[in-house]
C-alpha cells in the first residue's frame, strides 16, 4: 500500500483516475474497468468478481493487450484514489478491498469524514513497484515499453518525478519526437509548440511569468524552459537506423531511451506516501511549523520531496539510513530516519521525523524492499571477485557527486529540521556530539553500506 501526493498544477496517475469503482459490482457477469497508464480504459467481462483475485484479473488484462509473459512481472494491479494508491498482491480480491476503501482510508489518512464518503477508487494497471531496472534494458515487446513510457511521463508532466530543466527538456523531446514523428527543420515552430507546450513539460516549467519579480519565483531550478529550449533539444533526438540502413517506423527506440534518461532519476519506480516534516526555526521567534511531502521509496532507497516546490529534500540508499515507526496507539504516528551528517563539521546522528498515518506502510515496504534486495542479489564469494587491475584506480566507496549543484535532485538538508543526538546511558541529549550508537537497530545489514553503526555499550540494549 502506498499514498500519493496529489498535483494540482498537473493531473496525476490519482486524480485523473477518480471515476469509478469496483465496490458497486454484484456477483453475475459484469463489466470491470482498468485503467491503463495512457488513461484510457479497458472494460473486462468477469464472472463472480467478488471472489476474483487480483493475479486472476491481471491474467485477463494481459490476454485482451497480448502482452508477453513479462508483463506478468513488470506490471501490477493498484486501486487508486486522490487519496491512497494500493499495489495489489496476487492474492488480493479487488472488490473486497474496494467495499472495504472507507475503512482504509479511516486507518491510513487524514482525509475528512466527508472526503472518505465521497472517494472511491478506480482499478489500474500500473509498474510494479518491485521490478528492478535492469530488468526493463531487457524487454523488447513495443506495447510493455509504450505502457512504461506512458507511466513515466505521466510521473514527469505531474511533477511527481521531480526534474531539472536540461531534463526535462531531453524527456519533453522525446515525447516530441513520439507524438510528432521526426524532427524536420521550421516543422513545427517554437509558436507551434508554446500551444501545447503542458504535453511536453511540467506545467510548473510551462509558466510565464509577469512582473517585476517573476525571475524570483523559480521552484528549486532556474527560470522557466521555454519552447525554444525543448525545439533546440527535439532537433537533437536521434533516429534509429535498422540492420538495412533504412529508419524504422517502431517507437520502440524512442520508448526506451525515454525509460533510460528516467533511471537517472533516483526515484524512478518508487511508491508515494504522505506526510509533513517540520520546518527549521526562523525568525526572532522560532517560528516553525510542518510542510507537506511526498516520501518515495524504491527498491533502491527513499527520497522525501517537498510537494510544492518540486524538489528533493532528503535522499538516502538503503545502506545510509536505519529506521523505525511509531504507531497511534504509541503517540503520533511517525517514522524516523536515521541517517549520517555533521553538526558544525563534527559528525553526528542526524534523526528525521516524517508525520504520517501511513507510517506503519513505509516502514514495511523499507523492510521488504531490503529483504528482496538481499534475496534476489546476493553477495558474491570473495575468492570468485576479480580484483581491480593493476595501476587501475580503486572503485569509489560511495556514489558519485551528482553533475549539477542546485539539481532538484540533491538533498537539501538546510530545509529540514533534524534532531542531531548523542546518546549517554539511556539519555538521548541534543548537544554537539561525538560520534555515537545508532538509536534504531533496523538497518540494511551488509558490509558494503556506507552508514557507521558503532556498536552500543554494555549498558544499552541491542534490538
Amino acid at each position: 500500500m502506498n499514498g500519493t501526493e496529489g498535483n494540482a498544477e498537473q493531473p496525476g496517475p490519482a486524480e485523473r483516475s477518480h471515476r469509478s469503482s469496483v465496490s458497486s459490482v454484484g456477483a453475475r457477469a459484469a463489466d470491470v474497468l482498468v485503467y491503463l497508464a495512457d488513461d484510457t480504459v479497458l472494460p473486462l467481462a468477469v464472472e463472480n468478481l467478488p471472489s476474483l483475485s487480483a493475479h486472476e484479473l491481471h491474467r485477463a488484462v494481459r490476454e485482451v493487450l497480448q502482452l508477453p509473459d513479462i508483463a506478468l512481472d513488470a506490471f501490477a494491479l493498484w486501486l487508486v484514489s486522490p487519496l491512497l494508491e494500493v499495489q495489489l498482491k496476487p492474492k488480493h480480491q479487488p472488490y473486497r478491498l474496494g467495499r472495504q476503501w472507507p475503512e482504509l482510508l479511516l486507518r491510513f489518512s487524514d482525509a475528512s469524514d466527508d472526503d472518505v464518503a465521497m472517494d472511491e477508487p478506480s482499478l489500474q494497471f500500473r509498474r510494479n513497484v518491485f521490478f528492478p531496472k535492469r530488468r526493463e534494458l531487457q524487454i523488447h515487446d513495443e506495447e510493455v515499453l509504450r505502457l512504461l513510457y506512458e507511466e513515466a511521463k505521466g510521473n514527469v508532466l505531474a511533477a511527481r518525478y521531480p526534474c531539472d530543466v536540461e531534463d526535462c527538456e531531453a524527456l519533453g523531446a522525446l515525447v516530441c519526437r513520439v507524438q510528432l514523428g521526426p524532427y524536420q527543420a521550421g516543422q513545427p515552430t517554437a509558436c507551434a509548440l508554446r500551444e501545447k507546450l503542458d504535453s511536453f513539460l511540467p506545467a510548473h516549467l510551462c509558466k510565464r511569468g509577469h512582473g517585476l519579480f517573476a525571475a524570483f519565483r523559480g521552484r528549486g531550478a532556474k527560470a522557466a524552459t521555454g519552447e525554444q529550449g525543448l525545439l533546440n533539444a527535439y532537433c537533437r533526438v536521434k533516429e534509429a537506423v535498422g540492420t538495412d540502413g533504412e529508419r524504422g517506423a517502431s517507437l520502440s527506440p524512442h520508448y526506451r531511451a525515454y525509460l533510460l534518461k528516467s533511471h537517472e532519476l533516483p526515484f524512478y519506480g518508487c511508491a508515494f506516501f504522505h506526510g509533513e516534516v517540520d520546518k527549521p526555526a526562523q525568525g526572532f521567534l522560532h517560528r516553525g511549523g510542518r510542510k507537506p511531502v511526498a516520501v518515495a521509496i524504491s527498491l533502491e532507497g527513499v527520497h522525501v520531496i517537498d510537494s510544492r516546490e518540486k524538489h528533493v529534500l532528503l535522499g538516502l540508499r538503503f545502506q545510509e539510513l536505519s529506521w523505525d515507526h511509531t504507531s497511534p496507539e504509541e503517540e503520533e504516528s511517525v517514522l524516523w530516519l536515521e541517517f549520517d551528517g555533521d553538526n558544525e563539521g563534527t559528525p553526528v546522528n542526524k534523526l528525521l521525523k516524517i508525520y504520517s498515518k501511513q507510517a506503519e506502510l513505509m516502514s514495511g515496504l523499507i523492510e521488504y524492499c531490503i529483504e528482496l534486495n538481499q534475496t534476489s542479489e546476493p553477495a558474491a564469494p570473495q575468492e570468485n571477485v576479480p580484483g581491480p587491475a593493476a595501476g587501475s584506480p580503486p572503485p569509489p566507496a560511495q556514489r558519485p557527486q551528482l553533475r549539477r549543484q542546485g539539481s532538484v535532485v540533491c538533498s537539501r538538508l538546510q530545509h529540514l529540521s533534524t534532531i542531531d543526538y548523542v546518546e549517554e546511558g539511556q539519555q538521548i541529549k541534543r548537544v554537539k556530539p561525538k560520534r555515537t550508537t545508532s538509536f534504531f537497530s533496523r538497518q540494511l545489514s551488509t558490509g558494503q553500506g556506507s552508514y557507521t553503526v558503532v556498536q552500543p555499550t554494555d549498558g544499552l540494549e541491542q534490538g
